[in-house]
């Protein structure tokens, strides 16, 4: 095994990792905490990322609505390190802190 598959396994081992982790997580938030935005609103646009498809909202060269849905993700995801899973989906929220991208979360195949 070269150097770089050993380092591209321990990358996809991290990602398995992390979803584990949040995945644990979510189910054992306490009850109280709701989310309340609805991802179904937003206007996701097809991307293509250097680790595969992904959704963004806004798309690129776009401008965001300004929704309460979008916003009130945008918050959650700055509250939780800009990056959190929601019913299947992984989303982050980009370095410009203001584009959000999601995708289902999947197990990583080596």
């Amino acid at each position: 095994m070269s150097d770089v598959e050993f380092v591209l396994k321990l990358r996809d081992a991290s990602a398995m990792i992390q979803c584990a982790c949040e995945d644990y997580l979510e189910k054992h938030v306490p009850k109280e905490e709701k989310h309340n935005w609805n991802p179904e609103t937003i206007k996701w646009s097809q991307a293509q990322g250097t680790r595969g498809p992904y959704e963004r909202y806004p798309g690129e060269n776009q401008k965001a609505e300004s929704t309460t849905d979008y916003h009130n993700l945008l918050k959650d995801l700055k509250d939780h390190d800009g990056k959190l899973s929601h019913k299947g989906y992984f989303y982050w929220v980009f370095t410009d802190m203001a584009t959000i991208g999601r995708k289902p979360k999947t197990a990583v195949n080596s």
